[in-house]
């Protein structure tokens, strides 16, 4: 076996894992009330921070512990999963589906139109993601709704740009010429021939934007601007666990673990997806 498919068949490999996490989560997202016999809210001071089984007074009935209001960690991880899964697919769903239209729209047409919406853009990606939207959270109130929102206002913008430069170079193609000699209007030539074309673009940016997303969700839970408790997030689980880092490491430490197994998976099957939806580099 040559070299080149030693290491392509090691690449297909190692995506078994990102793939694996990533299906865990999704699974026990939707199974969520099925997976525990505990309520992620319900709280039992008698159980307190209990350490996780493999450690002195801890026990299976609690595997990861407790926290301290005597809450079942695993459980309310295993719900942080299903608001973070459900923030990640609404915002990207809002975020780029309005880029996307955006930058198709401005590429298209060109000119003063073009000009106004990436300056909108370049305005929004220059301005600090959390502080806009803390702003935008606290004005409004946290809630899921507000997050949401929050976070597709900022993400707009990198899915214009992209976008947009995707179909500055596609309009000048021959087959959108032949359509517009066929007398096709702008808004057909848009959807029929330009936005096919750009649909393997928009699916690795959703990919890649995943774990960004993530992280916004969780750094808002974190600072208290985020979805309010006792809703379980998982950056609200680290922010419960701050003042309890050196007696009860295990309220912290888990729920930072599942963000940065979650957003290594999303970020390596993105660059797999790249990878593999790229002529060029398929080729290469």
């Amino acid at each position: 076996m040559s070299p080149l498919k030693r290491f392509r068949m090691g690449r297909r490999w190692f995506l078994l894992i990102p793939l694996s996490i990533i299906t865990v989560m999704i699974t026990t997202a939707v199974l969520a009330e099925f997976l525990t016999p505990y309520s992620s809210t319900e709280i039992s001071l008698a159980n307190r921070l209990r350490p996780p089984f493999w450690e002195q007074g801890g026990s299976l009935s609690h595997p990861l512990g407790t926290d301290p209001m005597g809450r079942d960690l695993l459980t309310r991880m295993i719900y942080g999963a299903r608001i973070s899964l459900v923030v990640a697919m609404l915002a990207l769903l809002v975020g780029g589906g309005i880029g996307a239209a955006l930058g198709l729209i401005a590429g298209y047409y060109g000119g003063r139109l073009d000009a106004l919406v990436m300056r909108v853009a370049d305005t929004t990606m220059a301005f600090p993601i959390i502080l806009f939207a803390i702003l935008f959270v606290v004005v409004l109130g946290g809630s899921m709704v507000t997050t949401v929102f929050a976070v597709a206002l900022v993400l707009w913008a990198r899915y214009a740009r992209v976008i947009r430069g995707e179909v500055l170079s596609l309009r000048e193609r021959d087959f959108v010429a032949q359509a517009r000699v066929a007398g096709c209007s702008s808004s057909r030539i848009m959807l029929i021939h330009l936005f096919p074309n750009i649909l393997n673009t928009l699916v690795v940016l959703l990919s890649l934007q995943v774990g960004w997303v993530i992280i916004v969700e969780a750094s808002l839970s974190f600072l208290g601007a985020g979805i309010p408790p006792p809703t379980p997030t998982w950056g609200s689980m680290i922010a419960e666990g701050r003042d309890y880092i050196a007696t009860a490491w295990w309220v912290s430490f888990f729920p930072g673990l599942a963000i940065l197994a979650t957003v290594l998976s999303f970020n390596l099957f993105g660059d797999w997806l790249r990878d593999a939806l790229d002529p060029k580099l398929r080729q290469m």
